[in-house]
């Protein structure tokens, strides 16, 4: 179990980390477009659509790096009062009831849905440029598939607690 904990808290973190650089990317895509648009006054057709899709990268691909740092907003204001054991229960139960159907649910339906993008080469409907969005619509199984390993590690995490009495040690990021 720890050996899979270890694996899955470097492939959220490296994803995570790797993925970040989008907001470099986003920002270029911001000062071209600003520069263009009031020192040149030639505005691009092509950037909003840009900028909504590295936004897209971004927040889909930081799931599990936020699941595997403990970064996600969680409301423990009566948790945090628990032992270990007790909140390894309720992490264990929660997870199975809330978190893996709504993820396997991302990664299932959200294949089907990137697949026909692909399929059909589709392009944005909304876009003056009509750019191409079916390749960012494969982030979306794959977000779902990172959660689902990160999810698994979660569990492994409570079960460890709930026979420890500690919780793992998490990676230092």
């Amino acid at each position: 179990m720890r050996a899979f904990i270890f694996f899955a808290d470097h492939l959220s973190t490296s994803i995570g980390k790797a993925f970040a650089w989008c907001i470099v990317i986003l920002m270029g895509g911001t000062v071209y477009e600003v520069i263009m648009a009031y020192v040149f006054n030639a505005p691009t057709l092509w950037n909003f659509d840009f900028s909504m899709q590295m936004y897209g990268a971004i927040l889909m691909m930081s799931g599990a790096y936020c699941l595997a740092t403990e970064s996600h907003v969680r409301g423990d204001v009566i948790y945090r009062l628990f032992k270990p054991r007790t909140q390894g229960w309720i992490d264990l139960i929660l997870y199975f009831i809330f978190f893996f159907p709504g993820v396997l649910a991302l990664a299932f339906y959200g294949y089907d849905y990137a697949a026909l993008a692909w399929k059909i080469k589709e392009t944005s409907w909304s876009s003056p440029a009509q750019i191409q969005i079916y390749m960012v619509k494969a982030l979306i199984p794959a977000a779902g598939i990172t959660l689902i390993i990160q999810g698994i590690s979660e569990v492994f995490r409570s079960i460890i607690c709930i026979q420890t009495g500690h919780w793992p040690a998490r990676m230092v990021v």
